[in-house]
């Protein structure tokens, strides 16, 4: 009962804070305009690199950053505080506390459920790519190295940001397993949070197996 609870405390906050949306907010700012109305219609940071270009993109990141990094903090001190569960130590304000794992891992699921769908939007959002980014590097900077070295790669041989975000999720639940972080509880809300990218992309699954898909642009779009 006191782990529901603990978990109801956590996720309430984390999809209300989660639902904030860079793309939208940071489109209506810099052009007047909404993301979801151009492109692909998805309000997130690749759509908004291909329909607007370089302007703006650092907005957009350090909002879904922030807003993803403030609840998974504080997901992972509350369970700290009270469960015995597995924890680990981090650096804040020049100062080292103990977080829980857990508590970090589910914070970061309903940051994804928020940013996928939105209180604020309809419940109309993105694929959650960038929050997931962001809990790996909150998460343990090894777990991060292996993922976001794993997504780069993929785009960077095929274009594809859809291909690596999927394969690059699929690489956080094992690359846990492979360095031996967290228990049973820990790996099941990472694998939680993969498997439900996954699910997020599958409009991009089924363009990329008839060749569909569109491929990134490296080169630097005028704005």
């Amino acid at each position: 009962m006191t782990t529901f609870l603990l978990m109801l405390a956590v996720a309430v906050p984390a999809y209300v804070v989660g639902s904030v949306n860079g793309a939208i907010i940071t489109s209506k700012y810099f052009y007047r305009k909404d993301i979801r109305k151009f492109g692909s219609g998805n309000p997130g940071l690749t759509n908004f690199y291909r329909v607007f270009g370089i302007r703006g993109v650092v907005l957009v990141i350090a909002i879904d950053m922030f807003k993803t990094i403030a609840p998974v903090i504080f997901g992972g001190f509350i369970f700290a505080r009270f469960t015995g569960m597995e924890l680990s130590q981090v650096w804040l304000f020049n100062s080292l506390f103990e977080v829980s794992l857990f508590g970090q891992a589910i914070s970061g699921f309903f940051v994804m459920m928020g940013h996928c769908f939105p209180l604020y939007y309809h419940f109309k959002g993105g694929k959650g790519v960038m929050a997931i980014g962001t809990v790996l590097i909150v998460l343990d900077w090894r777990l991060a190295l292996i993922s976001w070295g794993i997504f780069f790669l993929v785009i960077l041989l095929t274009r594809y940001v859809s291909l690596g975000a999927m394969i690059g999720v699929v690489a956080y639940p094992l690359s846990m397993r492979l360095i031996g972080l967290g228990s049973y509880w820990e790996f099941t809300a990472t694998l939680m949070c993969a498997v439900f990218l996954i699910a997020r992309h599958e409009p991009n699954i089924r363009r990329l197996i008839k060749g569909e898909e569109s491929k990134i642009s490296f080169r630097r779009k005028k704005s």
